[in-house]
């Protein structure tokens, strides 16, 4: 089996197949857990709870009741319904504690055990079911095409005994699958289980980088997903194009939601209704907000051209309170002075040249080359023959 083969969830860096264990040093981050306390041996750590991690972003939290001595990349046979699954530890000690904690535990949820580290027969049933998925995968497209259904299979992904699988699909509407769990059945001889997903959580699985230059964050730490409404975008002052706000799931990206509270809180020194400004250089129209600096920007004519001014928020206010008890304000905006700093186009152009810091060539420049100072000295022999 190749290395590739073993990549569910985290690209590994090296197989040991005799002592069933997966190293992953450069971790592909869908979901990773960066173990801080690693380096720290603590006898007192708990061993009971463990994080199995399976295919893309698939995880999950188990309880080790015959106390094996586990460490991330181990290969464990878990409790699975039906049967078992294989999978690959992904957290020990007190991060598999926090990792359960995280996902708020209850009574009825009990967390399901580990039964021992895989055999070898397991890694190769394991294996052949690993290979099957891309195949199913394409022939349940097939069968769902034939029978018109108005869905999508994403993913495809076998039980490590090979006696079930989970069909991941997208559809906008509710979609009556029964006869093609009927045909898969028949087909496949598994068992089959179909789970609806989101286009977040599907580029989530799928994985890519996004335009900050990083790997997705759905892929990499979100497991949960908040709705995302072009409000956010508009309190943040950002222009609503769609294509600049959407993500690899055409949908708004995530990161909108991340600096929303503190811009809620900062537009909270904002006036709620902003009117235009009365004063006697004339009628000045709200434009947009700088946020974080505070700052007003309004449009008034001068000398009938119109230009842009900004105002500080308590500036902006006071002159409100001034025009609600009919006070028109004198000149509040300042006009810019003539003669200021002069701009060279040619001078700015060739700042952001490429070639700025090259060394001007000048014609001293050959005389320290001894070829053609040579060339230069040449006289030809009068007895040379042309040829």
């Amino acid at each position: 089996m190749t290395d590739r083969e073993y990549e569910r969830g985290c690209t590994p860096s090296s197989v040991d197949e005799n002592g069933c264990n997966i190293k992953s040093v450069n971790c592909c981050n869908k979901l990773d857990v960066y173990d801080w306390l690693k380096d720290i041996k603590d006898p007192l750590t708990q061993n009971k709870y463990v994080e199995i991690r399976f295919k893309n972003t698939r995880k999950g939290i188990y309880e080790n009741a015959t106390d094996l001595h586990l460490e991330v990349g181990d290969i464990v046979a878990v409790e699975s319904s039906p049967g078992h699954d294989i999978g690959i530890v992904s957290a020990v000690g007190h991060i598999a504690m926090l990792q359960m904690n995280k996902q708020k535990p209850t009574k009825d949820n009990v967390p399901k055990k580990v039964y021992r580290k895989a055999k070898t027969s397991d890694i190769q049933k394991w294996q052949d079911a690993i290979s099957l998925e891309i195949p199913t995968m394409i022939r349940t497209r097939e069968i769902a095409d034939m029978l018109k259904l108005s869905m999508k299979i994403g993913d495809v992904e076998y039980q490590g005994d090979k006696t079930k699988a989970i069909f991941y699909y997208i559809a906008e509407e509710r979609v009556d699958f029964r006869e093609l769990i009927k045909k898969m059945a028949e087909e496949f001889r598994i068992r089959v289980e179909m789970k609806q997903i989101g286009a977040r959580q599907e580029a989530g699985r799928i994985g890519g980088i996004g335009p900050c230059g990083r790997e997705l964050c759905c892929t990499t730490w979100m497991s949960d997903f908040n709705s995302v409404s072009t409000n956010s975008a508009r309190l943040q002052e950002l222009s609503l194009n769609p294509q600049k706000l959407a993500g690899q799931c055409s949908k708004l990206k995530c990161c909108l939601n991340y600096e929303l509270p503190i811009y809620l809180t900062e537009r909270e020194k904002f006036p709620k209704k902003i009117v235009s400004l009365k004063t006697k250089q004339g009628e000045a129209h709200h434009i947009k907000n700088d946020i974080f600096k505070q700052l007003m920007y309004f449009e008034i004519r001068m000398n009938d051209i119109p230009v842009i001014r900004a105002l500080h928020v308590e500036k902006v206010k006071e002159i409100m309170e001034l025009n609600a008890k009919g006070i028109i304000p004198d000149e509040i905006f300042e006009i810019e002075k003539q003669g200021g700093r002069s701009t060279n186009y040619k001078e700015e152009l060739n700042s952001e040249s490429l070639t700025r810091f090259d060394k001007p060539e000048t014609n001293n420049s050959n005389k320290n080359n001894p070829r053609r100072r040579k060339k230069r000295n040449f006289k030809p022999n009068k007895n040379d023959k042309k040829v």
